[in-house]
């Protein structure tokens, strides 16, 4: 349990900052959780939970408000079982969101993507699942697509290239005898419903692309992929517009970052991390750099090191006449 401590107003400022959008995240949590997540007492922890129900939006013109104005929390269940659950965030939660049915068209699509060889181990559309369920406005549909059967041929595809072996098949092309082929798999194209493995045939010795309807009997070889020709694709590959950063903070903000570094790269070293990922421009990143107090820092690439300080910097100049 970590002891209470001195924590100065800009460091406050910074947490208090930090922990409405932590606890919404969380959804109930309890203040022992919360406390070591935050490197704070419990008691230091309760004290600024109790502290939010004084703070919220202003009135109008800015002299009053009213109570749905404040943010809130469920008393009962802090005083009895020491654990916090936001009841009311202050329009922090008003954002457009989806509709039930928008929600499960996108569920539609990423189920179908889910099924792809090397997309649906990836943990990555799991996540996105996720968040896409509790973005909708109200809860969507249960959702099934299966357009076919998952069969032998498309799993062992899937297991080929997971692993990075080649694949032993039977092959019959239109007016031609069966062959039987060895293939690297290099990735899966589906295009009018079909699905096409290319690959390196060792037999032709050259790139191929074969029809997996009219594969059978594959099988898994110990092998190693040599003649791969390009890596595996992800399912998301980065865009232009897409920033890979890197950013430097102490190693007990990484909690507060949470889906940041789901799919980040972290190595942490005598209490600092330094985490590479992938955002979708500028602006996140300067919203990002600017929520942890100087905590966090950008270090890469330089023109968003320098988006991040500019921002800073016109903020500041903000007070300088109050």
């Amino acid at each position: 349990m970590t002891r209470s401590r001195p924590v100065p107003a800009t460091e406050r400022a910074a947490l208090m900052l930090q922990l409405v959008p932590y606890l919404i995240n969380k959804g109930e949590v309890s203040v022992a959780e919360a406390a070591a997540d935050f490197d704070l007492a419990p008691e230091q922890l309760r004290e600024m939970v109790r502290s939010l129900t004084v703070i919220g939006r202003p009135g109008d013109a800015g002299f009053w408000q009213m109570s749905n104005d404040l943010f809130d929390i469920d008393w009962d269940l802090l005083d009895e079982q020491d654990r916090i659950v936001i009841t009311n965030a202050v329009g922090l939660q008003d954002a457009p969101r989806l509709t039930a049915r928008e929600a499960a068209a996108l569920l539609a699509g990423l189920q179908l993507a889910q099924s792809l060889p090397g997309v649906g181990a990836s943990g990555l559309v799991a996540g996105l699942l996720g968040k896409l369920a509790r973005g909708a406005a109200s809860a969507p549909a249960d959702v099934i697509v299966a357009s076919e059967p998952v069969d032998e041929v498309r799993t062992t595809v899937d297991e080929a290239l997971r692993r990075g072996v080649a694949l032993s098949f039977a092959y019959k092309a239109p007016d031609a005898p069966e062959t039987v082929r060895t293939v690297d798999p290099v990735k899966v194209h589906i295009a009018d419903g079909a699905w096409y493995l290319q690959g390196w045939c060792h037999l032709r010795q050259a790139m191929r692309t074969f029809h997996l309807d009219r594969v059978s009997a594959p099988r898994l070889t110990e092998v190693a992929i040599t003649h791969g020709a390009e890596p595996v694709p992800e399912l998301f590959e980065q865009t232009e517009g897409d920033i890979v950063a890197t950013i430097r903070f102490p190693a007990a903000v990484a909690p507060l970052l949470g889906a940041y570094l789901d799919q980040a790269q972290v190595e942490t070293a005598a209490g600092v991390s330094v985490a590479t990922l992938r955002l979708g421009d500028v602006h996140s990143l300067k919203r990002l750099a600017a929520g942890f107090g100087g905590d966090l820092e950008v270090l890469e690439p330089a023109s968003a090191r320098r988006a991040a300080a500019d921002w800073a910097r016109a903020a500041l100049e903000l007070y300088a006449g109050i």
